[in-house]
């Protein structure tokens, strides 16, 4: 059996740490064959990869970033806007020509969607939920969201000493795209007086009061944690009115339900 092993997206604690544990238990414990393809899904399109051994996957449990290299390459994105991409059908062709039995999709929300979308198409993928955002369907806690907690607890605790001395309001913007749970976490640890949630929405008139309240209580400075996805009342507004979701810098409509994307699937791509 011969499998392939992909990160794709942002970069995070833990992903060379999974590689080498889906690889090593794979070769040393099963006998199978694996490879690592660079670059997330453009690797998988340039059939740029690299054969595995035990070695080659040793003295990277302590490395930062992915020893494979990543980018954030979506492959079904043009076939969704305009019905037109022949990057799905490369994908299936080379997935067959490297001779793989299964793919390993090392990824956040959106790499997990387009490996969805290839499990529609008939390939055999295991999805691995790699983000600090904490914010996969289906997992408690995804790898890279504990050290990113810490991380940004740290900087929001040394924060209260520059922000007591200069008695000034200090806004700190944390990473999550659509997900609080970076600034839920860190700014209850840091002791943050206000913290943004993109899921809950915000008055700024309430922040505003909440601010001065604490300057009238004799306490000059507040710290601010705020969730970088969170939208203003009127952009939120607008979005829900017209059945929108933002995403990693991107407006997508609704997607399409999964029995309508194989139907289109069938008729557009020659699955194998």
């Amino acid at each position: 059996m011969k499998i392939g092993i992909l990160s794709s997206g942002g970069d995070c604690p833990g992903i060379n740490a999974t590689i080498r544990g889906v690889g090593k238990t794979a070769i040393m414990h099963y006998g199978m064959e694996v490879v690592g393809i660079h670059s997330g899904f453009v690797g998988l399109l340039n059939k740029d990869i690299q054969s595995f051994d035990e070695r080659s996957l040793s003295g990277i449990l302590n490395l930062g970033g992915t020893i494979l290299g990543t980018s954030r390459e979506k492959p079904f994105r043009k076939l969704l806007a305009s019905g037109e991409s022949e990057k799905p059908q490369v994908i299936i062709q080379n997935y067959e020509e490297l001779g793989l039995d299964c793919l390993v999709c090392i990824g956040g929300n959106g790499t997990q969607k387009t490996a969805g979308m290839l499990s529609a198409l008939g390939l055999n993928i295991i999805g691995v939920p790699k983000t600090i955002d904490n914010d996969v369907w289906g997992t408690d806690i995804t790898f890279g969201f504990d050290t990113a907690v810490n991380i940004a607890t740290d900087a929001i605790d040394r924060l209260h000493s520059t922000a007591s001395s200069h008695k000034r309001v200090m806004v700190v913007e944390v990473m999550g795209h659509h997900a609080g749970w970076i600034a839920l976490y860190a700014g209850m640890a840091g002791g943050a007086d206000v913290i943004l949630l993109p899921e809950l929405g915000y008055d700024m008139d309430k922040v505003n009061q909440t601010i001065l309240d604490r300057a009238h209580r004799g306490k000059p400075y507040s710290i601010v944690v705020v969730a970088e996805g969170v939208e203003t009342p009127a952009q939120r507004d607008w979005l829900r009115a017209h059945g929108v979701n933002y995403a990693q810098g991107w407006l997508y409509c609704k997607a399409l339900p999964k029995e309508e994307f194989i139907q289109w699937a069938e008729h557009n791509i020659k699955t194998h």
